[in-house]
């Protein structure tokens, strides 16, 4: 069971496809076919079930995963701390964070360590807080910024501050700047808000769940899955929304939109820092994990 063999396999996995690993490999789809015909054979099962339309792993294909995943990381990082050694302070650091994070506090986080390693290859990637932890086990980043622990043996986790929540509206609301004694109070106006996964139930700091705490019952909101595009139709008068508060720093300045501020409003998102369990971190890497601990 080669290094070459099991890249190939979680090429297929992520890629969805013989065809689309064998682009991403440049390799012929027959030489990718081959390759995983002979895992195959070693493993003595199959590692993928053919289904319409494309292919899923089988159950061995589950159970070899995670534990290929695990070999690639180990090698990456041998590579990696091989190149760091030849390159001194110009290695290479991966960041990993939800899109929600990647505000202005990353902005300014990137731009003090750019400012100490200059030379260092720095690359940044947004994701949803499920893939951000994929990312890091899988030893695609070396660094993740996602909501909420991640309770995996393969992931150190580290708290940082959580990132408050405030309401956003229209700078021509009529309680644009002003503070209500609850939240109830803008019970009757549309809200916007992040969807709801499927089998999720709503967490503390989805607004609906706000107003049902507080016994306020049914409110109208409307799903919006991008907070851009939320930060976009507040602006427009479509709604209120409940958002991180570093992320409307920018707008807040420009004054295309303000806050109400609610007494009784304490929401805020967990925010947790990872790191791959046992994984090879270099001097730049450690150095920004200590500026994303006093920013953060």
């Amino acid at each position: 069971m080669d290094s070459e063999a099991l890249r190939t396999f979680v090429a297929i996995h992520r890629a969805g496809g013989f065809a689309a690993a064998g682009e991403q490999l440049h390799r012929s789809q027959p030489a990718i076919s081959r390759r995983i015909a002979v895992l195959e054979d070693e493993i003595g099962a199959p590692l993928f079930d053919r289904i319409a339309g494309g292919i899923v792993l089988s159950q061995a294909g589950r159970t070899l995963l995670p534990h290929a995943e695990r070999v690639l990381a180990a090698l990456n990082d041998a590579r990696q701390a091989l190149d760091d050694t030849r390159a001194g302070e110009a290695g290479a650091v991966s960041v990993a964070a939800v899109g929600t994070l990647a505000s202005t506090e990353l902005t300014t986080v990137l731009k003090r360590f750019r400012a100490q390693f200059p030379k260092a290859k720095l690359s940044l990637r947004t994701a949803t807080s499920a893939e951000v932890s994929q990312l890091v086990s899988g030893g695609q980043a070396d660094i993740g910024l996602r909501y909420h622990d991640d309770p995996s043996d393969d992931l150190v986790c580290e708290p940082l501050r959580p990132e408050r929540l405030v309401v956003a509206c229209a700078p021509r609301h009529r309680l644009a700047g002003k503070t209500v004694r609850s939240l109830t109070a803008l019970r009757n106006d549309p809200w916007l808000a992040f969807p709801l996964a499927p089998g999720q139930g709503e967490t503390a700091s989805h607004v609906h769940a706000q107003f049902v705490a507080r016994g306020a019952g049914e409110i109208q909101w409307t799903p919006v899955d991008s907070l851009t595009a939320q930060k976009r139709l507040v602006e427009a008068g479509f709604g209120l929304a409940l958002v991180p508060e570093s992320s409307v720093k920018e707008e807040r300045a420009a004054k295309t939109i303000a806050i109400i501020r609610a007494g009784d409003l304490k929401a805020s998102n967990p925010v947790s820092l990872i790191v791959r369990k046992g994984g090879y971190l270099s001097a730049a890497s450690k150095r920004l994990i200590e500026i994303i601990r006093t920013s953060f």
